[in-house]
């Protein structure tokens, strides 16, 4: 897809992955829509920055993992774009807990996450099909994780909720077709602020591990997932159904 001149919503992009994707469409001349749940101040400095760029931009809060949210979204983005190319799946949720520590992981726990990463992509692909539809069709990517494909990840739900994530891909990419195509990208350790406030003072001693265990001796930053992501969008358009994995070649080396 050529990307100048379409319009993007990226769920989760006032920080880290979302944001990344979001210059990057912007600086192709795409004009961007971010959603964003609780960081009001972030959102707007990443609008600044989209338009900086050029092109259009707007914050709209709104939390996913609500029906009525995600309706609430695509309907203003009709409203003031009147068009949508591009849906990029990028909120998420999890909590760091040990995989052998069942008792910690409350029913809770497994509504929250699944309610934002799997129930939440399912419905912001929902409310946005139709817009889509009428704009001559797209392209989503929804991002899931390594965790997805070998159990291993921050908590036992979240591995889980991200398998869900590629399995759903399959699923939607059958279903969109043949004017929608439905990718997503599956990236390995990513330093950045999500993680190193999640791992606290072990994030230092996780992120060598993980560097010392990819065959190409890096783990991934913001901007390498971002760079994937915009890979998939703007180039082939017979690519769909495919789970794309950014993480060193962190996988084939366990």
């Amino acid at each position: 897809m050529q990307i100048e001149n379409k319009v993007a919503v990226i769920t989760g992009a006032a920080r880290g992955v979302g944001r990344a994707t979001a210059l990057n469409l912007a600086k192709g001349g795409c004009h961007v829509v971010i959603n964003y749940r609780s960081s009001a101040e972030q959102a707007m400095e990443t609008v600044r920055e989209i338009e900086a760029c050029g092109v259009r931009s707007l914050a709209i809060q709104g939390d996913i993992s609500k029906d009525a949210d995600c309706r609430a979204l695509f309907a203003t983005v009709e409203k003031e774009f009147g068009q949508l190319n591009i849906l990029v799946n990028n909120a998420g949720t999890t909590q760091f807990i040990p995989h052998g520590d069942m008792e910690a992981v409350p029913d809770s726990l497994w509504d929250s996450i699944f309610n934002t990463n799997v129930k939440g992509v399912f419905q912001c692909c929902r409310a946005a099909r139709p817009l889509m539809e009428r704009s001559g069709g797209g392209e989503i990517i929804s991002i899931g994780s390594v965790a997805g494909i070998s159990g291993s990840g921050s908590s036992v739900p979240y591995c889980a909720s991200k398998g869900a994530v590629h399995t759903m891909t399959l699923s939607l990419a059958r279903a969109l077709g043949p004017n929608i195509r439905v990718n997503s990208i599956a990236p390995g350790f990513i330093s950045g602020e999500w993680v190193s406030e999640g791992l606290g003072d072990d994030f230092e001693a996780a992120k060598k591990a993980k560097e010392e265990a990819a065959i190409l001796k890096k783990v991934c930053v913001p901007q390498d997932v971002a760079d994937a992501i915009v890979s998939i969008i703007a180039g082939s358009d017979l690519v769909t159904g495919q789970v794309l994995v950014c993480d060193g070649g962190a996988l084939l080396a366990d």
